[in-house]
């Protein structure tokens, strides 16, 4: 790591206690920081969390906020999931305190090449896919960030030389002071997270801090389709490079390609990596067939653009299951896709009479169920064989999971167990 120095004897209150809280927490507790630990919830999963810091050494905070834990800190750190309108993002401005992202903080210890992606849509298959096509390539990558691994976990690994993927969400580009990659991505920009933006363009305004920092020596991959992202290259600093969905076989396809070439990667090296690439958990993910139907989870689909892909590209009639909680998306852009391919439509979670409303005008039966279980198992029963029952879900997990992989996890399960019940 470089800036080894950079938070000793520094006084540093982390807001959130997920994944990345508890990484961050570590790693400068280990870096001679002194460390403490906010999050209003006291429940099992931050209990858990809790458990995994460094025992007795870390001042922890559960349950609530206290006001003293900002005052008396250099710096606050605010995890992902907290808004910048929170209690103590609030605090931290009112008492003139540096806030800070978990991305920041591991980037001014990273001596790694940073290569970040955001977007829309397609952010874990592109990330995953570019740490694919550079370790095809012989370099040494480390793939974190949203997609799994925090960026604070792993950066003790890196040296220089080495390449780190990043999948960045809005949310952490928001509180970056100096995060600058080497190489970022913007995939696509679709009306999203309208329940933590006003409108779109305070969440386009997030996602261009992705290259704010950057200067000319630095590389910038947008996407040629998206005439507002091709607007928004004139405001760049850094060499501006555009992909089209002509270069690949799909447009998640083509962005790697594009990074790929900035970084001598052969074509062939990355059409094999393609061709080889059995998709990821959560996304598009066959997990059985039972009767002749078949159940696809694809719970890492937060966005109505994210279900129209997945509609799309299934060729069988689709029962779909939606829902959780409502992130201010208009549903009814589904719609044109739905036509003559969704049979029904199986609802859950807070979301549900918001998506009830807006897919009224489509033609199909549209049901709600009071929980993800009660959909599969209705859903099932109402298939024939030859359907696909989708969890697709356009909406976040949070009113029923604690994210989209233990949602898409308890899909899997609710249908491992009907193969198992009809095999007895």
């Amino acid at each position: 790591m470089r800036n080894r120095e950079y938070f000793k004897n520094k006084k540093v209150t982390i807001v959130g206690l997920a994944r990345s809280g508890a990484a961050c927490a570590n790693l400068l507790h280990k870096l001679g920081a002194m460390v403490s630990v906010t999050d209003i919830k006291d429940d099992a999963q931050s209990r858990q969390a809790c458990a995994k810091l460094c025992s007795g050494q870390i001042k922890v905070e559960l349950g609530r906020h206290t006001q003293g834990l900002i005052k008396q800190a250099d710096l606050v750190v605010l995890s992902p999931g907290v808004p910048l309108d929170s209690l103590c993002a609030n605090w931290a401005r009112e008492f003139n305190k540096l806030l800070i992202s978990e991305i920041e903080v591991a980037s001014i210890l990273c001596p790694a090449d940073i290569i970040a992606v955001t977007g829309s849509n397609g952010k874990t298959t592109v990330t995953t896919l570019i740490g694919k096509v550079l370790a095809a390539a012989g370099k040494k990558v480390f793939v974190c960030g949203n997609i799994g691994n925090p960026f604070c976990g792993e950066v003790e690994k890196m040296q220089e030389g080495d390449f780190v993927v990043l999948e960045v969400s809005s949310f952490q580009l928001e509180t970056i002071k100096d995060f600058k990659p080497k190489l970022a991505v913007i995939l696509n920009l679709t009306p999203n997270h309208l329940d933590r933006y006003n409108n779109i363009q305070e969440y386009l305004d997030a996602k261009k801090r992705i290259f704010i920092n950057q200067d000319s020596n630095d590389f910038l991959v947008l996407n040629a389709d998206d005439p507002v992202l091709t607007a928004a290259a004139v405001e760049a600093k850094s060499k501006v490079n555009f992909f089209d969905k002509k270069i690949g076989s799909n447009p998640n396809q083509s962005a790697v390609i594009a990074v790929g070439r900035i970084f001598g990667v052969a074509l062939e090296t990355m059409q094999n990596v393609f061709r080889e690439f059995k998709g990821i958990q959560h996304r598009m993910e066959e997990v059985a067939e039972l009767s002749g139907v078949k159940f696809i989870n694809d719970s890492k689909a937060t966005t109505a653009d994210s279900a129209i892909w997945a509609i799309t590209n299934i060729a069988s009639p689709v029962i779909l299951i939606a829902g959780g909680r409502h992130k201010g998306i208009d549903y009814r852009v589904i719609l044109e896709a739905a036509k003559n391919k969704i049979k029904q439509a199986f609802l859950i979670g807070e979301a549900k009479d918001i998506i009830a409303a807006d897919l009224k005008e489509g033609g199909f039966p549209i049901n709600k169920a009071d929980s993800l279980k009660e959909a599969v198992i209705k859903a099932y029963q109402q298939a024939g064989s030859g359907d696909v029952v989708l969890l697709s879900p356009m909406c976040s997990s949070y009113d029923m999971f604690t994210d989209y992989e233990e949602r898409g996890r308890v899909f899997k399960k609710i249908v491992l167990d009907l193969v198992k019940e009809e095999a007895s």
